[in-house]
């Protein structure tokens, strides 16, 4: 090994005993059963779901709570005791105000924590623990955790806990236990794309996810139009300001990353106040709390940036017609005088010809007004230091695909010809084609680009023009289907052939067992024991359709936990659990209008590991084998006299 290394590798192991020390604490964790997994994809911006499906990390604290008590005490403690840990302090505050509350409710309470806390602690190092516990309570946890069996563990336990009641902070130590029951339940998070659009709330989602150690993100096309934005890109920022006001959004815009809408609010009230804007009216699935607007003016506000957005894409187009996107310029082909569009063969009426923005003759320029409207829109965006902090975690933490653990994840497709095979996909930017593995590298590496390369520098807007695409494009393997219809449900009233998106053939070939062990060997997995884990096309339970397809070799788990969906889906969303003993499906059922999903899913075992996984059998313990081996070498060269 080289020399040098081992003098780095010394500079934090400074003697061998040091050495020798790590090298015994790092062998015991991979001898531990692996953490629990836990996979959400399409959370789309609901972040009051989002954050009940953590706190009761999708029905698993329940049935551990089951596992321990279910023979000492009945159900309906069981479930108080669950929805404490979910929400301590909101219950600890019923209790009080009921008057239900006394020092032998407390006693017992914190016992049966205490138990529910080793049960879930058994799976990690006590270092790992300590590291997770509030410091304030960390000795008298590590106490309760770690009663040693020569002592008489009943009457310690009595005597600790009767000083946590005599000093008075006993609810304080309630609250931090079941903190650290929900810490220690999920060890690690994966989001299969899309955070953001349609929910009220992606801002919450995110910084929610910047507190777990453990997290990794595959970027979803929704995810892309927001980093494409804050990237400069003037369609996507358009894109992501209309899907906002679509969904009556302006807490996320407003109040979440303090994007300044008021001069959009005055363009639009001037330009279009006669005009009712009754096609642009939001969808209100969720009350705004911040800086309500008249359902009237977001209607306006809506039709002008949709109005631009066909614009700057118009343009976008027109700069890149190795997209072969010209069929979708379709506001070049609207006969402004006679108030009709021209789609393939077809002419169709518009249901909308009112245009006040827009020169017929010039129909992609946009009007004084408007381009300064863009540049005050898009320095929000630049300047919003909370919205760049959430981008660039997406950036460290994020990917096209992610291997983990014999399992492929990413959120949308892989592109496949008819037949089943990968196919071979343009990149421009490449000057090259490619598929499978080599296409998804080769493409985050263009999306890196239209975040960190030089701001406005040629390669700058080459990649964020194409991040667009990414969002849209019939061969983004983050979209997924022919095209993207929304001009034609925008401003055409019948319900014509020309508005239907289709899927790509990945989705009529996911089912097929050989398509899913071919894809999981291009990424180098055992196509008979990986999994593919994928989101971004919602499972249609209503429809009969299953999340398990290719006999359990793929995983769907887009199923409505955003509101938009669940009408379509009949679900409330899945979660996907892998712990040490097998994989899991939690189906959230779908909950009454205006409702949360219900605390306990519907939880189905879909593999059982043939043996215990330990963390020694995954690519966490892979890595760690290989720091031993390392340490072993500084070991070695300590008392060798290599090193000194």
């Amino acid at each position: 090994m080289d020399k040098r290394y081992l003098q780095l590798l010394a500079r934090e192991f400074p003697s061998a005993e040091a050495a020798a020390s790590e090298i015994i604490n790092l062998s015991a964790m991979r001898s531990l059963p692996k953490g629990t997994e836990y996979f959400f994809s399409d959370l789309h911006g609901e972040y009051a779901a989002f954050g009940q499906l953590l706190r009761n990390a999708s029905g698993m604290i329940r049935s551990k709570i089951d596992m321990i008590f279910e023979k000492s005490i009945p159900a309906d403690d069981r479930e108080a005791l669950a929805v404490l840990i979910y929400r301590p302090e909101e219950t600890i505050k019923k209790q009080i105000a009921d008057g239900e509350m006394d020092d032998e409710w407390r006693r017992i309470t914190v016992y049966r924590l205490i138990l529910v806390c080793d049960s879930v602690s058994a799976k990690y190092t006590r270092s790992e623990v300590r590291r997770k516990m509030p410091q304030a309570f960390a000795y008298i946890l590590d106490e309760l955790l770690n009663v040693t069996d020569d002592i008489n563990k009943d009457f310690y336990y009595d005597e600790i806990i009767a000083s946590i009641l005599s000093t008075g902070i006993a609810d304080s130590f309630i609250i931090a236990v079941c903190g650290l029951i929900r810490a220690l339940t999920i060890d690690r998070l994966h989001i299969i794309g899309d955070i953001f659009d349609r929910g009220p709330r992606a801002d919450k989602i995110m910084n929610d996810l910047m507190t777990f150690d453990h997290v990794d993100i595959q970027w979803g096309n929704h995810d892309i139009s927001w980093m494409g934005a804050a990237a400069g890109n003037p369609a996507l920022i358009a894109n992501v300001i209309r899907i906002a006001l679509s969904y009556n959004s302006y807490d996320v815009l407003e109040d979440g990353y303090g994007l300044n809408l008021r001069p959009l609010s005055i363009f639009a009230a001037e330009e279009y106040e006669n005009d009712p804007c009754t096609r642009f009216m939001p969808h209100t699935l969720d009350d705004v709390m911040y800086d309500s607007v008249d359902l009237s003016l977001t209607a306006k506000m809506h039709k002008a940036i949709t109005v631009i957005q066909y614009k700057l894409e118009g343009q976008l187009l027109s700069r890149h017609p190795e997209y072969n996107m010209d069929s979708r310029r379709l506001f070049e082909r609207v006969d402004f005088y006679k108030g009709t569009v021209q789609i393939g063969e077809k002419e169709y009426p518009l249901a909308d010809t009112n245009f006040p923005t827009v020169d017929p003759d010039n129909p992609l320029k946009l009007t004084e007004k408007e381009a300064g409207l863009m540049r005050i829109l898009a320095g929000s965006f630049h300047h919003s230091a909370l919205l760049n902090e959430h981008i660039r975690f997406l950036y460290a933490k994020g990917g096209m695909y992610k291997v983990c653990n014999g399992n492929l994840l990413y959120h949308g497709c892989i592109p496949l010809s008819e037949d089943g095979s990968l196919k071979e996909i343009y990149l421009p930017f490449a000057g090259a084609s490619y598929c499978g593995k080599a296409l998804l590298d080769s493409i985050a590496g263009e999306v890196r680009q239209a975040y960190f390369a030089p701001f406005d520098s040629p390669e700058q807007i080459e990649a964020r023009d194409y991040m667009w695409y990414l969002w849209c494009g019939e061969d983004s393997p983050l979209f997924g289907k022919n095209k993207m219809a929304s001009f034609e449900r925008t401003f055409i009233d019948s319900d014509i052939p020309e508005a239907k998106e289709e899927y790509a053939p990945y989705y009529r070939l996911n089912d097929d067992q050989a398509v899913c062990g071919m894809i999981l060997e291009e990424f180098g997995l055992d196509p008979k024991k990986g999994h593919i884990i994928n989101g971004h096309v919602p499972v249609l339970l209503k429809k009969g359709q299953s999340p398990i397809r290719a006999g359990g070799r793929l995983f769907v788990i887009d199923g409505g936990i955003s509101k938009a969906y669940r009408s379509k889906t009949g679900i409330a969303g899945y979660t996907l659990i892998y712990d040490s003993h097998s994989l899991r499906m939690a189906e959230h059922r779908a909950p009454e209008p205006g409702m949360p999903p219900a605390d306990t899913p519907t939880v189905t075992v879909v593999e059982k590991m043939e043996n215990r996984v330990n963390i020694a059998d995954t690519d966490y313990g892979k890595e760690l084998e290989m720091r031993i081996a390392d340490l072993r070498e500084l070991l070695t060269a300590y008392r060798t006299g290599t090193i000194l």
